[in-house]
């Protein structure tokens, strides 16, 4: 099961329906362009586009596997008492005294740049069910960070 946003889960369903439509096509488009150029045994054109189709399948599949198995998270049910999947939380690095602001999603939504980490993440997992004033100490690949919580909110 994955837990997302409803605008996550809307935005998977939209490229979806992209590949689907758009891309499964075009896919299927280069393949018949390179049946049409001869002999198959050795036309690298029609491995490449078979290639091609082999793995927009296998993205298009995933996509649904993880559509058919999501659960909309009710942001209005929420807690801003504890860390959460969907709290944005306000942190301080304890040793730079740097502040740093990410709110926990799902895999599927995580973007780096919009300030969205995935739950899987080190850094998620060490601050989950923590609450506003905890110093945690979190693992990651270059060492240990240790974070203080400093606000937790849920942002609609």
């Amino acid at each position: 099961m994955s837990y997302m946003s409803q605008e996550g889960y809307e935005k998977l369903v939209a490229e979806l329906q992209h590949l689907e439509s758009v891309e499964r096509p075009r896919a299927s488009a280069a393949i018949a362009e390179a049946v049409d150029k001869g002999d198959l045994s050795e036309n690298s054109e029609y491995d490449a586009a078979k290639e091609a189709q082999r793995h927009l399948e296998a993205k298009i599949n995933e996509m649904k596997m993880t559509i058919a198995h999501a659960k909309i998270v009710d942001t209005s049910r929420l807690s801003n008492e504890a860390v959460q999947i969907m709290s944005t939380v306000e942190m301080t690095n304890l040793k730079d005294k740097s502040k740093m602001k990410y709110t926990i999603v799902s895999e599927t939504e995580a973007n780096l740049k919009q300030g969205k980490i995935s739950i899987k993440t080190p850094i998620a997992q060490g601050l989950l069910n923590k609450k506003v004033g905890d110093v945690v100490e979190i693992e990651i690949p270059r060492g240990t960070i240790q974070l203080r919580i400093d606000n937790i909110s849920i942002d609609v």
